[in-house]
């Protein structure tokens, strides 16, 4: 599989936009691997870039179903691009594990819980640097 310069580079710029500049470096030294190439260039290049739903909802479904996978790491990297693109406010930050409790269990919710206070943890140490 291989996908075109164009459409890899849209990928790119949207992967930077979901999870903040220069995130997209990681994927650099898997240009030619097809699983990357599917990533970059479909999963951002066309369905992150869709404006069927905003980023904000985007990110609300993929929050939804990490909770099933019980992985504050990867709730924590979506809560980190959401920060970083000031898409939920605290009080809202505060609400989603709340809400998230009866759709997906304590167990799940704690680590939802846990990626979110990471996260916040994230912003607040950006926010003293500058």
């Amino acid at each position: 599989m291989s996908i075109d310069e164009a459409q890899w580079q849209k990928g790119l710029e949207v992967f930077d936009k979901v999870y903040g500049p220069g995130s997209s470096e990681m994927t650099l030294p898997y240009r030619e691997s097809s699983f990357n190439q599917e990533i970059v260039g479909n999963q951002f290049a066309n369905l992150w870039a869709s404006d069927i739903f905003s980023m904000r909802e985007k990110r609300l479904l993929v929050l939804g179903a990490t909770a099933m996978l019980g992985r504050a790491d990867l709730v924590e990297i979506q809560m980190n691009g959401a920060l970083i693109n000031d898409e939920f406010t605290d009080e809202e930050l505060d609400f989603l594990p709340l809400f998230v409790l009866f759709y997906a269990g304590a167990g799940n919710t704690t680590t939802v819980f846990r990626g979110i206070e990471a996260a916040k943890a994230r912003r607040k140490e950006r926010d003293a640097a500058k």
